[in-house]
């Protein structure tokens, strides 16, 4: 019996068709890497209909700009900064980073603790970065998870670096209010159930 192998099963293999626009590369590393770098996008603009557009428009850059990649470095993470930069270019375009940094400005500032509880979930902690004004969440995507400087990302938006990290802080802050308000939630919930009981 002959054992068929997946068509371009090597990363090398998928980035040479790819460079010849082969159709069936380019549908091979949408199933792949679709719903990994709507994620990405869904960080940034919080909205499943615009991170939906945003992807596509991220993978036809990648497409386009396949000649770029130079095989240094992971391939995915090469398009997930293509999908970044997508998502920071359309809230660019809405102006809403400007008017959260403005809004940012008049706001106090909340001290600073780290985030705790062991029990709260990945994705509830992911649900609860969605509900952070854009530009808390955006700064925070980028240092936070993606992993830029401050440097990097004042650069990326156009903001300073102060302001990085007064956005960081501020969302850090919210998201510290936020667990504690879930706990609380839980508690209460624990206290009604062994009362009930």
């Amino acid at each position: 019996m002959v054992r068929i192998l997946p068509l371009y099963t090597q990363e090398a293999q998928l980035v040479k068709a790819l460079r010849k626009a082969d159709p069936k590369a380019q549908r091979m590393l949408y199933d792949k890497y679709a719903s990994r770098m709507l994620g990405v996008c869904m960080r940034y603009v919080g909205d499943q209909m615009t991170a939906e557009d945003i992807l596509v428009e991220g993978f036809m850059k990648v497409f386009d700009k396949i000649e770029q990649f130079k095989s240094e470095g992971s391939f995915e993470g090469w398009m997930r900064r293509i999908m970044v930069n997508e998502s920071l270019g359309y809230l660019r375009q809405r102006k809403r980073l400007q008017e959260d940094t403005i809004l940012d400005e008049a706001h106090g500032i909340v001290d600073d603790t780290a985030l705790a509880d062991q029990s709260l979930e990945a994705s509830e902690m992911m649900d609860m970065i969605e509900t952070l004004p854009t530009g808390y969440r955006t700064v925070f995507n980028l240092y936070a998870i993606e992993g830029y400087s401050h440097a990097e990302i004042a650069d990326m938006l156009g903001i300073t670096e102060s302001t990085s990290k007064s956005q960081l802080h501020r969302a850090r802050a919210l998201l510290q209010q936020l667990v504690k308000n879930w706990e609380d939630e839980l508690k209460k919930k624990e206290i009604y159930e062994k009362a009930s009981s």
